[in-house]
């Protein structure tokens, strides 16, 4: 019930955020350069979010309404029932959530890397996220003689496990995508002239979205080791918090952009390579980083 009712708080801010994502995205913008595959993703993950709270409502309308007089052992029982229809729908959205979003955060990375090796780690761990996820869902579901014991030992290794590989995805693809544009921003730092353009605003942002994703999200494991109700509240108070952290970077993208502290596309590249002769030292801006990062 305190998550139903810390959620909507939450939740409302991550709808407002979507708003100025999709502003952002879209104003002054002809159709053809608009980004779709990343107005999809903010799409899915305001979907799966509205899904997950409506899930909640439903299940808080079925053990105070529903069932309050009719379920064996009463609301408490019916809370702590893991294989409800409604338990096992609203991790499965948390789930699916957190592996897009997991997923976003790799394939920034490789856009900005241009390299596959550097996504090979963070792709592995991905895998093991998805694989403990659906594992994890599927322990729930199935009845068994702990019943109404999300602690049991047929969830105790699987779901720190899925905790552990998504905090370990975010952290290692955020922390290799502010290392890159930092390095750049220093190496073209030294040649720029003239000029205020910088992204290092990018980069407090990334690292801002991982903190606050990370620091939600290590407190559910942490109840969950503890045998604490807290990894309740905490798993679904973390669904508006991934939105939120994903709108997060794709609105500082966007306002560096129209603030021209962003260049041609291309220069990334030519800088790692050293032909920096190629373009024009009177150029106000820093380097490109490519839309598709957001």
């Amino acid at each position: 019930i305190r998550s139903s009712n810390a959620k909507p708080t939450l939740s409302g801010f991550s709808v407002l955020m979507f708003m100025g994502t999709i502003w952002s995205l879209t104003y002054k913008q002809h159709v053809q350069d608009i980004n779709r595959p990343i107005i999809v993703v903010a799409i899915l993950l305001l979907i799966l979010s509205t899904a997950h709270i409506i899930t909640n409502i439903i299940r808080v309308e079925d053990v105070l309404v529903k069932y309050r007089d009719t379920y064996p052992g009463g609301p408490a029982a019916f809370f702590s029932d893991t294989s409800q229809e409604t338990y096992v729908i609203k991790n499965a959205l948390y789930s699916l959530q957190t592996l897009l979003a997991d997923g976003v955060v790799i394939y920034r990375c490789y856009v900005i890397w241009q390299s596959v090796r550097v996504i090979i780690l963070p792709s592995m761990l991905w895998c093991s996220a998805a694989v403990t996820g659906v594992l994890a869902v599927y322990s729930v579901s199935q009845p068994s003689a702990n019943l109404g014991d999300i602690f049991a030992q047929k969830l105790a290794k699987w779901v720190p496990a899925f905790f552990v590989s998504t905090i370990a995805t975010n952290m290692l693809g955020s922390g290799l995508m502010a290392y890159r544009i930092w390095t750049i921003e220093r190496d073209v730092a030294i040649i720029r002239t003239g000029t205020k353009g910088t992204m290092m605003p990018i980069v407090r942002v990334l690292v801002d979205a991982a903190v606050l994703y990370s620091v939600a999200l290590v407190t559910a494991p942490i109840c969950f080791v503890c045998s604490n109700n807290g990894e309740y509240v905490m798993v679904d108070m973390v669904v508006p918090i991934i939105s939120i952290a994903f709108y997060m970077v794709l609105i500082c993208i966007a306002i560096n952009r129209k603030h021209s502290y962003l260049s041609a596309a291309g220069m990334i590249a030519e800088t790692e390579q050293g032909n920096l002769q190629q373009y024009p030292m009177k150029s106000p801006a820093g380097p490109y980083i490519p839309i598709y990062t957001q």
